[in-house]
């Protein structure tokens, strides 16, 4: 089964809009760094293992040989949410996804406001739609 995520120009507009992550097993991510530039890694309690302390989060890579990477602070990542996490964000502001010819859309209602949000891709209409829900709350 293919996992389908956010592009990485939005993910980074989701992160940059005060989105958080919080590492699970599954999740998918990339460096923000230019030597990793198109790399995707997927955090697994096998390889690729988050720990927890007072100076934040970091990714720890286990038993990794190709390469020297040992850990990496959560900072460093950039989260690529999967479509079922963002379809979770959006909570009871979600109306529908809908194909349309080429795109896909998605609805939500922001308190009675309906808004629509597409884009080529499911998970991009996803974070269209919660930059919508995320830009509502800052304003």
């Amino acid at each position: 089964m293919t996992v389908t995520t956010t592009s990485r120009p939005l993910a980074s507009q989701l992160r940059n809009s005060g989105l958080g992550w919080i590492p699970e097993s599954g999740d998918q991510f990339c460096l923000d760094a230019a030597e990793f530039e198109g790399e995707v890694f997927t955090v697994s309690d096998m390889t690729i293992e988050p720990h927890d302390y007072d100076t934040g989060t970091i990714l720890g890579f286990n038993g990794t040989t190709e390469w020297a990477l040992d850990s990496v602070a959560l900072e460093n990542t950039l989260w690529l949410p999967r479509e079922d996490q963002l379809r979770e964000l959006l909570g009871s502001t979600f109306s529908f996804l809908l194909r349309v010819d080429d795109m896909y859309v998605v609805e939500i209602d922001r308190g009675g406001e309906k808004l629509r949000f597409d884009a080529p891709s499911v998970p991009d209409a996803y974070a269209l739609a919660v930059l919508g829900v995320l830009s509502a709350q800052t304003a």
